[in-house]
């Protein structure tokens, strides 16, 4: 049997209940069923959800980890056993469109330089807002979702570059994965997509934005809270520390500084708050762990193929945004 285009991988965790509206929409791809295979990594769920696939999907193949590894790991053990030249990351908590994953791989085979391709994201319960259009990259070192929380009224159905793919539903080549390493599972979860976005651009790989890949996402329903607050807050400092060249952070640095400020201010005024002093105790480890990420910073610098310049291309200043 030849191997399947494009892999598409599912992280899951106790979301039985998620992949019942998830699955069913990945059936109803107009992308030939033969060129895409289905992984869904079970990261040791109590929730009857192998049994489930068994019964329910069966042309679904799962890799059932011993053990709750986290979200990064599973995603890794997702593209280790896939076998597409494509491979396309899924939240459990989507569904998408007939026409998503169509989409994404007509846009990855003509642009050969585009290394990611991002998804329309929209809200599952508000279906005319836009949770991200791509994500962007702020001067200050803090990313953005393009177009969050937004009415979707057309403006952003242009294809377009961005800065990389929300990991939510984003397509890699397989090929640009590999070289820049994948997923960083130091990291343990979340900031995960944007730290290989860097890796990405640094090694002169694009990221496209796709408008006809829709999916609707079910925001925070496999996280959020406490947990999101502290990684957030740790591994935005470690992806800045790892991944910005020295001359943008000689340029930028005030601005990175005064985000970091202003974050552990909004925490500290709402200090009562678990999330707050989560993300107070997240922006203190990433801190403490600067000296451990000095040689993978100097791996991935020294992997850098582009100009500097063209990385501040992509840029943005929120100050002069909308």
């Amino acid at each position: 049997m030849p191997a399947p285009i494009a892999s598409v991988i599912i992280p899951n965790y106790n979301g039985k209940h998620l992949l019942a509206v998830c699955l069913p929409a990945l059936r109803r791809q107009t992308y030939p069923a033969g060129r895409f295979e289905v992984i869904v990594v079970d990261d040791a769920s109590s929730d009857g959800t192998t049994d489930f696939l068994a019964d329910d999907f069966p042309e679904v193949r799962v890799v059932a980890l011993e053990r709750n590894s986290g979200f990064i790991a599973a995603c890794n053990a997702g593209v280790a056993a896939a076998r597409g030249a494509v491979l396309v990351l899924l939240n459990n908590d989507t569904e998408a469109e007939p026409g998503w994953l169509e989409a994404l791989i007509a846009a990855l085979e003509k642009k050969p330089r585009a290394g990611s391709a991002a998804s329309k994201m929209l809200l599952f319960d508000r279906r005319d807002h836009l949770h991200t259009t791509g994500d962007m990259m702020g001067v200050d070192g803090i990313p953005r979702n393009r177009g969050v929380w937004e009415r979707d009224d057309g403006q952003y159905d242009g294809q377009r570059q961005v800065f990389g793919a929300c990991g939510g539903a984003a397509a890699y080549r397989r090929q640009a994965w590999e070289q820049a390493g994948g997923f960083d599972p130091a990291l343990f979860m979340y900031m995960e997509d944007v730290d290989l976005a860097w890796r990405l651009q640094l090694l002169g790989w694009q990221a496209v934005y796709v408008p006809d890949a829709r999916v609707y996402h079910q925001v925070s329903a496999t996280g959020g809270g406490v947990l999101a607050s502290y990684y957030v807050g740790r591994n935005t400092i470690l992806v800045i520390a790892r991944n910005w060249p020295g001359a943008l952070l000689r340029k930028h640095w005030r601005a990175i500084l005064g985000a970091q400020l202003h974050i552990a201010a909004d925490a500290l005024r709402a200090w009562r708050g678990a999330a707050a002093r989560a993300r107070l105790r997240g922006q203190l480890a990433g801190v403490i762990g600067l000296l451990r990420v000095v040689k993978s910073r100097q791996r991935v610098q020294k992997s850098r193929r582009v100009e500097v310049q063209q990385i501040e291309t992509l840029l943005i200043d929120p100050e002069k945004t909308s």
